[in-house]
């Protein structure tokens, strides 16, 4: 698993400076409104709404654009969209397993453009129920190394229900059940360790090893797919060694 939140992490720092900034803008936005929709505008009574602004505000989305969205979801605004979540799965090249999360107002141009991104890139649909046993639900923190030792977060986090602590190479990935994840988080910030991101994720029980070919496959799906404008998340079970992923840049 830990290829894949490599790869994950650096492909989402490259996408701060390039041209993804704007449609991953709009990705973290919808989450506000979402989270602030499904459970209250107050930040403070709603974890789902205080983890996902601040990874809006680690990620330098405007403030404007988050309290926005907060009275948007939170129906203090008119204009707020009624987004459904769909998970539709699939399969990739060299058989790897694909979740693909939809926030949308619109089922069938979701399920259009996720049918075009994987039939044009060699992926296809899979049938309800044959992808989605091979995830589990998990509570995921990423943590940037700065400074911070791998027994530091350990140490932080141990008694808040971790269950393991991966070194991705620049940040350390905390993982957990998805009910420990407030406590988690909560564990690093009173130990004063900063996190990038902490939030629901989808982990493979299983992973498919690729080589360099099959990783540039894969890896332009996913991109595709994370070019749909409704396609939230994707969640895939395959692994890539460091050399892989060096060679494919």
């Amino acid at each position: 698993m830990s290829g894949h939140s490599k790869w994950a992490t650096t492909k989402h720092k490259k996408a701060v400076i390039d041209a993804k900034r704007g449609k991953m803008f709009a990705k973290l936005i919808k989450n506000v409104e979402v989270a602030a929709r499904t459970g209250g505008g107050d930040p403070a009574g709603n974890p789902t709404l205080y983890d996902a602004i601040q990874k809006a505000k680690k990620n330098s989305v405007p403030n404007d654009n988050i309290d926005r969205a907060v009275k948007r979801g939170s129906g203090l605004e008119a204009g707020g969209a009624d987004y459904q979540t769909i998970m539709y799965e699939g399969y990739g090249p060299n058989g790897v397993a694909l979740l693909i999360e939809c926030l949308t107002d619109n089922r069938n141009r979701a399920a259009t453009e996720v049918r075009t991104a994987l039939t044009r890139n060699g992926g296809s649909f899979a049938d309800a129920g044959s992808v989605s046993y091979l995830f589990s639900r998990k509570g995921v923190v990423i943590v940037p190394k700065a400074g911070t030792t791998e027994d530091d977060v350990m140490m932080a986090v141990l008694d808040a229900g971790a269950e393991e602590v991966n070194d991705l190479g620049e940040a350390y990935e905390v993982v957990s059940e998805p009910g420990d994840l407030i406590a988690v988080r909560s564990a690093l910030q009173d130990a004063g360790i900063e996190y990038e991101s902490a939030e629901s994720s989808l982990v493979p029980s299983v992973s498919v090893p690729l080589d360099e070919e099959g990783a540039r496959k894969i890896f332009k799906l996913i991109d595709v797919l994370e070019d749909c404008d409704d396609v939230q998340n994707v969640y895939a079970n395959f692994d890539v060694s460091d050399e892989v992923m060096a060679a494919v840049g």
